[in-house]
């Protein structure tokens, strides 16, 4: 096998593997070319929760190997979108439209997490534990 100026394989059908780098996927190829999360309405910011869907079937076979593995990161524990891109080594563009693909399947539900803004404040929390305390 010879190398091209690159140092990639020059040998027919090996375009797809760096020495140093391993297998080279382009982003757009996992995501088919898309570029936007497919159900509008969804906000998949870095801190969307993802939760695997208790109904969702278990089989997964029909999923491709990105989404398989996010589902395998959801199946443990609530992830946010920053957290899976970090699980799984994708760009988050590609994660997103990925975890797109899942909520049209139904296989994970987003929500987003209560703003600090709107957490009661201390105070009455700690008036309500008394008051509870004093019952």
């Amino acid at each position: 096998m010879t190398e091209d100026t690159t140092g990639l394989p020059s040998e027919p059908g090996s375009q797809w593997y760096d020495n140093e780098a391993g297998p080279l996927v382009r982003p757009y190829a996992m995501t088919g070319g898309r570029t936007r999360p497919g159900p509008t309405g969804v906000r998949l910011d870095l801190i969307a929760l993802v939760t695997l869907d208790a109904r969702a079937p278990d089989d997964i076979t029909a999923l491709g190997p990105e989404h398989r593995a996010l589902v395998d990161l959801c199946r443990t524990d609530t992830q946010s979108v920053a957290e899976l891109a970090a699980g799984t080594d994708l760009p988050v563009g590609v994660v997103r439209v990925l975890l797109g693909d899942l909520l049209e399947l139904g296989r994970v539900t987003v929500s987003r997490p209560v703003p600090p803004a709107q957490l009661p404040d201390e105070r009455i929390l700690r008036e309500v534990i008394e008051g509870l305390r004093a019952l």
